[in-house]
């Protein structure tokens, strides 16, 4: 058993159940300090295993490593992505309406602004938002850390539609926020944009950009390489989604028939897309007419 690899996933199931590492410790009948000391990696016995996988009402054999890790959560995905994130050598994004990783500051600095304005109208659960929009909030930001740091190759494809969409909602267009932060919303969804034509014209090295606009892929996902190792991540949750919401289940495996299978989509996304200076052009008109 690889010992580390359990314990990135017993955090990041035990960020999704909501429960406080204290909690976990005290149902389990260890000290909160073991419990860390399991997260980081520490060896872990079969029975602690079942316990663990029973309180978190996921499966043995996922907490083990082996088949389909699912998250229902934001936070929950979020860790486990940044975890993975830590050790690949390329990240290839599909379908995504801006790569994360590239966004600036401003990007970041106005999802807080949505997740405190949403936890502001949650009144009875308010706590428990703000406690969620906190974890994902770090989650993000450690991210983007670990990328200005390791600069991994990274391969983005992204489509016109959801483009077209972002720039004319802005970011967050699904919710109800005020006018003044929807104005925001747009205006910073449109500085994203330009940003992106900008690295597409100067295509920085180790990091490749996409526009496909002929057809539109149907999902999200994400392809990781370390080595020979690949994993593949179907993310149903934007970045400036709710930070609690239970709109969908993200997916993470390893098994070579999936990994092969989206890799033929990413490779026929990547053929088929513009890029460089043709890329650019295309969304800076996209940023005239919308």
């Amino acid at each position: 058993m690889q010992f580390s690899e359990i314990g990135q996933q017993l955090r990041a199931y035990r960020m999704e159940s909501g429960l406080k590492a204290e909690e976990i410790a005290a149902r389990l009948g260890v000290s909160r300090a073991a419990l860390y000391r399991y997260e980081k990696g520490e060896v872990i016995k079969l029975d602690t295993v079942k316990r663990l996988a029973e309180l978190l009402k996921i499966s043995p054999l996922t907490l083990l490593g082996i088949g389909v890790e699912y998250y229902s959560r934001p936070i929950g995905f979020l860790e486990r992505l940044r975890q993975m994130e830590e050790s690949a050598d390329q990240i290839l994004h599909i379908g995504e309406t801006l790569c994360y990783l590239t966004t600036t500051d401003y990007y970041d600095a106005t999802i807080a602004q949505i997740f405190e304005e949403i936890a502001s109208q949650s009144a009875a659960d308010r706590t428990k938002v703000e406690a969620a929009s906190e974890q994902v909030l770090t989650a993000l930001k450690t991210r983007k850390q670990m990328f200005a740091v390791r600069r991994p190759s990274v391969i983005t494809v992204m489509s016109t539609g959801p483009l077209q969409r972002l720039l004319r909602n802005g970011i967050g267009g699904v919710l109800v926020l005020s006018e003044r932060l929807r104005a925001q919303c747009r205006d910073v969804a449109r500085r994203e944009v330009e940003r992106m034509a900008d690295l597409m014209e100067s295509e920085p090295i180790g990091l490749q950009i996409g526009m496909n606009t002929s057809t539109e892929v149907s999902s999200q996902f994400i392809l990781l390489r370390n080595g020979a190792r690949a994993s593949l991540a179907i993310n149903p949750f934007p970045t400036d989604c709710l930070p609690n919401s239970q709109t969908g289940v993200a997916m993470i495996t390893s098994a070579e028939d999936a990994i092969v299978s989206h890799q033929r989509v990413a490779e026929q996304a990547w053929r088929d897309a513009a890029k460089g200076t043709a890329a650019a052009q295309l969304i800076r008109k996209m940023l005239v007419d919308v």
